[in-house]
């Protein structure tokens, strides 16, 4: 997994996960909590309410998302951003700030008078975002939208048989939609991407948000690292029969699986039980890795052909592979010439494969009873090819 590093804080598998709170100074707003247009009130929520109940981030949004509103312009965000930035130099407390925005006009100003990152709600549809961001060399979420700046979220709004093929439109579910989207104008070295919960469109449907959570582990495999914003969410609240003054304890509950699918930011108005909820998920997620000295061995976290396929692309690996879908992918990296030799060899003959990566890393596939298989075998060699059998013994366990 990729991580990012967004001013100096670490987002991605090799660090905790971390929280986004909200304040928005758009006088639109529906959550009235985090609503503000003075600055020095603004400032003193952000430093008792956010970032002292923990947030890692403050998320500042200009206008209202709400489809229910009108899109404002750039220049009306523009006109608006002054309340933000007088806001942040008032805080006295240490956060990343992020500036919610879709125009890269807007990213651009904010960016040069103070602000750290963007949260792009339209998914790069200004195709000048990612170059802005690149420029400052800032993290940008990127929520999965269509390529209109006036619909973020709106997925199933895109010309799919157009942008893709007719006979994908055609078989594509909404999750696939989402991942589409996501690779919309590409991603930047820093982007953090975002499955865009929440009733963007008409056509979103409560069981859209529901699959695309049951399969937030495919997003992995774009290699960058997720935000996901649930909070008190329809989607959840629904299942519970909550309204949304009621729906705090189904938002920790779904904040801690999030975490452990592979969610590294939560973008939540209730910070400081949200980032509790956040390192339970955290300390019970099982990422496997087994480090002695130039020798690692990894169990990647993969649970669908997707997430598979981009591994062995993004390791050299014909990702064709994967059409015959395996239980676990085990990275070893650090073997010798001749150890990478022989551990292919004895790979060979169990129920696994065996393939060479472009940094000599070698990557096993196979079901559960071929992997054990070469564990035992590894477990009688020499040297590294024992470790990795040891390594193996601890992971199948």
């Amino acid at each position: 997994m990729h991580n990012v590093d967004a001013a100096g804080l670490g987002i991605g598998d090799d660090h905790p996960p971390r929280i986004m709170g909200v304040l928005n100074v758009s006088e639109e707003s529906p959550y009235d909590p985090s609503v503000y247009d003075d600055p020095g009130e603004a400032a003193q929520y952000v430093d008792e309410e956010l970032i002292g109940d923990g947030a890692d981030i403050v998320d500042i949004g200009l206008e209202s998302a709400n489809k229910r509103f009108d899109v404002l312009s750039a220049d009306e965000e523009l006109e608006r951003l002054h309340v933000a930035l007088e806001t942040i130099e008032s805080v006295s407390g240490d956060a990343v700030f992020s500036i919610e925005t879709r125009y890269a006009e807007v990213a651009d100003t904010a960016l040069s008078k103070g602000f750290d990152m963007v949260n792009d709600i339209a998914g790069f549809a200004d195709p000048e975002m990612p170059t802005v961001c690149e420029e400052y060399d800032v993290a940008v979420a990127k929520m999965a939208s269509p390529p209109n700046l006036e619909r973020p979220g709106a997925v199933e709004e895109t010309d799919w048989a157009a942008r893709k093929s007719a006979d994908w439109a055609e078989r594509a579910d909404y999750v696939d939609q989402i991942y589409e989207a996501l690779k919309q104008n590409g991603l930047t070295d820093k982007t953090i991407v975002d499955p865009a919960f929440g009733g963007w469109s008409e056509a979103q449907t409560l069981e859209d948000d529901r699959e695309t959570f049951r399969r937030l582990r495919e997003f992995r495999a774009l290699d960058r690292p997720m935000l996901v914003s649930i909070n008190r969410k329809n989607f959840l609240g629904e299942i519970a029969g909550r309204e949304t003054d009621e729906r705090l304890p189904v938002s920790l509950a779904a904040t801690s699986m999030a975490v452990e699918r592979g969610a590294h930011v939560i973008r939540t108005h209730d910070v400081a039980e949200t980032r509790d909820a956040a390192l339970i998920g955290d300390a019970f997620t099982e990422r496997s890795r087994s480090v002695d000295d130039d020798l690692s061995v990894t169990r990647l976290d993969v649970h669908s052909s997707r997430e598979l396929r981009a591994y062995l692309d993004e390791r050299g690996v014909d990702p064709a592979v994967a059409d015959d879908w395996y239980a676990l992918a085990i990275e070893v990296d650090g073997l010798q010439s001749e150890d990478r030799d022989r551990i292919r060899s004895i790979v060979d003959d169990a129920d696994a494969s065996a393939y060479r990566g472009t940094n000599n890393q070698v990557l096993i596939v196979g079901s559960v009873t071929g992997i054990s298989a070469v564990k035992t075998c590894l477990r009688d060699e020499d040297g590294d090819l024992s470790s990795v059998g040891e390594s193996l013994a601890q992971m199948l366990e």
